[in-house]
């Protein structure tokens, strides 16, 4: 069932939780992240980012994430993740999808402001929720995975409260992305997470925030940052590095049982796929807050 990125919001709202969005750029990944929804009742977001064009293409994968989706029998919303150019995501708004994050985060300000404003003019045209960034997590999403770092090793600028009023007042979003602490790919040491960033933004803003860079907090942190105002939380690389070991045990396994054995790419996909439901539905139920279920 489709949701859009606006009713995703108030429903976390209204639970105290926040929304797990998962990149999914293939089969595997979208399979379990729907399955993972329909077995805990709890709404999810399917993600399709920019960056992963060369991997699954928007022409491809786009259509049947919302196909996907429109069948099931959880709530989805089907999202367009760190989009940094406007006819990509009107492509995205025309397949159906009814949440879009625009991310100008690494132009000037004004630039930025400018472009969100096109953005949301585009997305009410759709009836799509708008998810905007202000402030910076350092490496682009684009990035070497294994060069997360620390937010300041990765050169993250924490977003400003008062800065971040006046963005959410000058663009009409319906939900702000913010940097707090956090850092797309591997954490390579603790990640250091400040609230008190977070909550001065919640104090000065009425919509619904964002943590990026969601792999790698611990449990407590997510709550603590969900209880901050935190509604909707990206998880992507930590799911797909365990996806990728399951599949490196399963060779690792054949080979030990006979040398010779022949490998075949279903069973790696189907390997990487048990794992990354099991990590998907265990971090939806953190990720919940304690709320076990949503009607």
């Amino acid at each position: 069932m489709l949701v859009n990125l606006r009713d995703m919001c108030a429903i976390a709202e209204q639970y105290n939780m926040a929304i797990g969005s998962f990149n999914t750029p293939n089969m595997e990944s979208l399979r379990a992240t729907i399955i993972a929804a329909e077995e805990t009742h709890l709404p999810v977001m399917i993600s399709h980012a920019q960056v992963h064009e060369p991997i699954a293409p928007l022409d491809l994968v786009g259509p049947a994430m919302v196909a996907l989706a429109e069948r099931s029998s959880a709530l989805i919303c089907v999202h367009l993740d760190h989009c940094e150019d406007l006819s990509y995501m009107r492509r995205a708004l025309e397949m159906g999808f009814n949440g879009a994050m625009y991310d100008g985060s690494a132009l000037p300000y004004q630039r930025n402001i400018e472009n969100s404003q096109r953005a949301a003019a585009m997305c009410a045209s759709f009836d799509c929720g708008l998810e905007c960034e202000i402030g910076s997590m350092g490496d682009r999403e684009a990035g070497e995975r294994d060069e997360g770092g620390t937010a300041e090793e990765s050169g993250a600028i924490y977003t400003d409260p008062d800065q971040a009023a006046e963005f959410v007042a000058s663009t009409g979003l319906d939900a702000l992305a913010c940097s707090f602490g956090t850092v797309h790919g591997i954490y390579k040491g603790e990640p250091h997470l400040s609230f008190d960033v977070l909550r001065g933004i919640r104090e000065r803003v009425n919509v619904p925030l964002v943590m990026h860079g969601g792999s790698g907090v611990s449990n407590e942190d997510y709550h603590k940052a969900i209880d901050a105002g935190i509604r909707k939380i990206n998880y992507y690389t930590y799911g797909a590095k365990f996806a990728g070991e399951a599949a490196a045990d399963f060779i690792a396994a054949k080979r030990a049982e006979k040398s010779d054995s022949l490998i075949y790419w279903h069973d790696l996909t189907q390997a990487a796929y048990e794992r990354y439901l099991e990590v998907t539905i265990d971090i939806m139920k953190v990720f919940a807050n304690g709320c076990e279920s949503v009607a």
